[in-house]
């Protein structure tokens, strides 16, 4: 996970949407290592344990990429509903 700021007061829409767009992406590729460790698994490559291990972080980063994604659409929507306001 790459570091987070809590404060986009001083962001541009153009860096909100790049961030939304990283985040996507993010969410893609734990998508695609989820379902590689899931097949990896039923191939017993791995054991049980280090399947549940897995599991559970890549769980905690979806749910973080989640909470990122609602806090960008957030951001975004503040940005096309008060555009004005945003950009004194």
């Amino acid at each position: 996970m790459t570091p987070w700021p809590e404060d986009f007061s001083t962001w541009t829409l153009d860096e909100i949407i790049k961030s939304q767009a990283e985040n996507r992406a993010w969410n893609k590729e734990l998508r695609l290592q989820s379902s590689a460790l899931v097949k990896s698994r039923l191939a017993k490559v791995i054991s049980l344990d280090e399947y549940a291990a897995s599991r559970r972080r890549f769980q905690e980063e979806a749910a973080e990429c989640n909470r990122r994604a609602a806090i960008l659409a957030n951001e975004i929507s503040c940005w096309t509903l008060h555009p004005v306001s945003r950009e004194a």
